[in-house]
């Protein structure tokens, strides 16, 4: 794992200068603080702002930032405005990754940073993740997976840095709790985003509420399961009042990418 660490840091010194696309998450926040270790004020962070990011997370991004003395560069995304994006098609992350990278291309120029970077890992590999497409047609880096690095260990050498992030939850914009197909609109985005933070806020630790038209499929840990059967009233109370219909447990538990189940990715 250190070998991995070494190998990330030589090629982030070999870019020279990077401005990495930063979430405040796990991923993100690991790479951001290396390369700034490594580059200094060479690197810079660009945070995307949108409907489609939690309040909770872009507030987070900037804590660390003026924590760390780090330049943060916002970048308005709506993804909405982008043409098909509501629409929510199989591919809906391309074209949000797409338009995302040529935003920050134009800002990162003008502020003459040489390279744009991003936090997906090796791990990433393994689900269907089309905005990886965008990734490389975009020309954005990929330093933890050219190093090799796991997610795990990511959390590993975060904890070693000190980072608060190393047990944070995983965390993917809102528009994935949507099925594909399903309209995806600024009134639903918010439904998802209080309802998670609700959960969150009780004490969960890993969480996604799906949508499916007006039902909340609720991913947990199995661990946790007991502790949401006793506030399943305070729960059920609290989505129907944001909107929700039907509230419902998915007995499967929490995992990555429950939306992809049923796509061709051939």
């Amino acid at each position: 794992m250190n070998t991995k660490y070494d190998n990330l840091k030589r090629y982030l010194s070999d870019l020279g200068s990077v401005a990495v696309a930063f979430s405040g998450g796990v991923d993100s926040t690991f790479l951001l603080k290396t390369a700034h270790d490594v580059l200094g004020d060479n690197a810079i962070a660009v945070t995307a702002r949108s409907c489609s990011f939690p309040e909770r997370e872009f507030r987070e991004s900037q804590i660390f930032c003026e924590r760390e003395g780090i330049k943060q560069v916002i970048v308005e995304s709506e993804e909405l405005n982008i043409e098909g994006f509501a629409q929510n098609p199989v591919n809906r992350c391309y074209l949000c990754k797409t338009e995302l990278f040529k935003k920050i291309h134009k800002t990162v120029d003008e502020l003459g940073i040489r390279y744009i970077a991003e936090g997906s890992n090796v791990d990433d590999d393994g689900d269907y993740r089309p905005g990886l497409i965008a990734v490389k047609e975009q020309g954005v880096k990929s330093p933890l997976r050219e190093a090799g690095l796991t997610k795990q260990e990511i959390r590993d050498l975060s904890k070693q840095l000190g980072l608060k992030t190393w047990d944070k939850q995983s965390f993917a914009c809102l528009s994935s709790r949507f099925v594909y197909g399903e309209e995806i609109t600024v009134e639903k985005l918010g439904m998802v985003e209080k309802a998670e933070q609700f959960l969150l806020d009780e004490g969960f630790t890993q969480v996604r509420v799906r949508i499916h038209g007006m039902m909340a499929r609720i991913e947990i840990k199995k661990e946790e399961f007991g502790k949401l059967i006793n506030i399943s009233d305070k729960t059920y109370d609290y989505m129907k009042s944001l909107g929700f219909s039907y509230i419902s447990l998915d007995i499967g538990g929490y995992r990555t990418g429950s939306m992809n189940i049923d796509i061709d990715k051939k």
